[in-house]
């Protein structure tokens, strides 16, 4: 008897007839084609006119992208490379092979039809039985833009840059002056670094007109849209995003901004939660990131029940103590009694165990710490991929 299989790697013939002999039927890829399947992809069809030649369908390439965030994959350079040797990414791609370029493509162009996939999917999950708005947690983090930290305009730099600049092109001029007119090399070389230095020359009053406009001090270069945002540790240059979530971890509502704190944000995640679900909101909670006055009245003529701490609030709530500073505004003192109840502090503590799961499996599972693109409304595309893929994920394991 044999000790031994027989390998033989060369053989012609090594795949099954069928996916799901190996995968098995119950693949999370099997899942993500059914619901591709059931949505309803006029939109990404319109995009396309009658000249040219037949481009791939929408169908895969959303199944693949879907896919990928899934498995936190966000380079188009790796998907090219996983969709020819991950069998389930080949079986999405139905044999196909599409180019970085055209995966990067259909992403860069249906910014639309990307973020209505969100609603699509919070639509059947709460077909399904999952999304009950009960108690919705809203929470957000700060997301790392594809920008150096080192590549930053400041008005001053820019001055500065400007008469360097002019320097160099002074000392150019006069070396090319001086040179042996029959030294060709050496004016081709300098007559090289002329235009450059000219072209960089003329790009100054542009970014100090952006940087102008801004309104801030320093704006970075390769990303101008994002922004330096205070995190623990320090600051972060990125983007402000932003979750609700329900009781049972769906995500139900996300947003991408440029805040540098939350308080502008509460109303509007409300907002958008009552639309993506087209339900109104009995109970919601946020940290006191999100507390201010004015939130705090817009919630109570809505008559939605918050829980929302001010930040000395917050720090008796988290280690104790004496709660110092007194409020003389009615709806300030209410929301202190509410969550000084033990009752509100029971509802408030619940706050992490909804919301902060959710970004664990975002940032530290899926490696969601960095935008690969770079753009307000490009990082908003790729934060509601993400946040589509976790919904599949979560409606394919609560089955």
């Amino acid at each position: 008897m044999a000790k031994f299989l027989d390998y033989n790697p060369d053989q012609a013939y090594l795949l099954p007839p069928s996916v799901r002999d190996v995968l098995g039927s119950g693949h999370l890829c099997f899942f993500v084609r059914r619901v591709v399947a059931k949505l309803n992809l006029d939109v990404f069809r319109n995009e396309y006119g009658e000249e040219g030649g037949p481009a791939y369908a929408p169908e895969m390439l959303v199944s693949v992208w879907l896919y990928a965030y899934a498995l936190g994959l966000t380079s188009s350079r790796r998907l090219e490379q996983r969709i020819r040797e991950d069998l389930a990414f080949r079986y999405l791609a139905g044999g196909a092979a599409p180019d970085y370029w055209t995966l990067n493509a259909f992403r860069r162009r249906h910014a639309k039809g990307l973020n209505d996939l969100f609603t699509r999917v919070v639509e059947l999950a709460r077909a399904s039985g999952l999304g009950k708005l009960g108690h919705v947690a809203i929470d957000s983090t700060r997301i790392a833009a594809n920008a150096s930290r080192n590549r930053i305009d400041t008005e001053q730099a820019l001055r500065n840059a400007r008469a360097r600049i002019r320097r160099e092109i002074r000392r150019w001029q006069k070396q090319c002056d001086a040179d042996d007119p029959n030294e060709g090399a050496g004016s081709e070389v300098g007559s090289e670094a002329l235009r450059r230095l000219e072209q960089q020359l003329e790009r100054i009053p542009e970014r100090l007109e952006r940087l102008h406009k801004s309104g801030l001090k320093r704006v970075s270069r390769t990303d101008p849209d994002s922004r330096f945002l205070r995190e623990r540790g320090g600051y972060a240059l990125g983007y402000t995003a932003t979750l609700a979530v329900s009781e049972d971890h769906l995500i139900v509502a996300q947003q991408v901004t440029q805040d540098t704190n939350d308080n502008q944000t509460l109303v509007a995640m409300v907002d958008r939660v009552e639309q993506q679900c087209g339900q109104r909101l009995r109970q919601v909670s946020g940290d006191s990131g999100f507390f201010s006055l004015e939130n705090l009245k817009v919630l109570e003529e809505r008559e939605i029940d918050a829980y929302v701490p001010d930040s000395n609030l917050a720090r008796w709530l988290n280690r104790g103590g004496r709660l110092r500073q007194r409020t003389s505004d009615p709806a300030h003192r209410r929301m202190r009694r509410k969550l000084r109840s033990p009752a509100g502090r029971r509802i408030y503590q619940r706050r992490k165990a909804i919301v902060e799961p959710v970004f664990g499996v975002l940032k530290q599972q899926r490696g969601l710490r960095q935008f690969a693109r770079r753009g307000l409304p490009h990082v908003a595309v790729e934060w509601a991929l993400a946040a589509t893929a976790f919904n599949l994920t979560r409606i394919w394991r609560a089955r």
